[in-house]
């Protein structure tokens, strides 16, 4: 017998249905290697000094590091495997500044439930996302809507 995607299909999901991820502790090493990735050097992200004298007294990490984060957060949860079609749109707010050294958790709920594409096999799911960090502030929300199989696919 072989591996059993963990995946919810369309079906399985319910409006109002909720998941929270793990939480994981932003550091220094994440910021300075997405800038490097990115070629975000804002010195918002990079120059301690500079930021020191910014409204957040201190570097802060790029929004979309966040994002990416949340993301990864998301697929390990497991409900992603292999069912998602494809993420077609997210709609982002920054709402609060993540420093090295926050703690973040994503809460994950399922917002609308589109319509079922029965010849293509799959229907969008609204999901609202909310980073929030380790005080309860509500650092990213955002909406994610993905397109979701409404059957698992064979594992190979």
């Amino acid at each position: 017998m072989g591996y059993k995607l963990k995946g919810l299909t369309y079906h399985e999901y319910e409006v109002g249905q909720k998941f929270t991820t793990a939480s994981f502790t932003v550091t220094e090493a994440h910021i300075a290697q997405f800038a490097g990735l990115a070629g975000d050097f804002n010195p918002l992200h990079v120059n301690e000094e500079w930021a020191k004298k910014g409204m957040f007294k201190t570097r802060i990490a790029h929004g979309m590091l966040i994002v990416s984060m949340a993301t990864g957060l998301a697929n390990q949860l497991g409900i992603f495997e292999g069912t998602t079609f494809a993420l077609a749109e997210q709609r982002i707010k920054y709402t609060a500044p993540v420093k090295p050294g926050d703690t973040i958790t994503l809460e994950i709920t399922v917002k609308e439930k589109h319509p079922f594409n029965e010849k293509r096999n799959f229907g969008k799911i609204t999901y609202d996302c909310k980073v929030v960090k380790q005080d309860g502030v509500v650092a990213v929300d955002s909406e994610w809507d993905c397109l979701m199989l409404g059957t698992k696919p064979a594992v190979g």
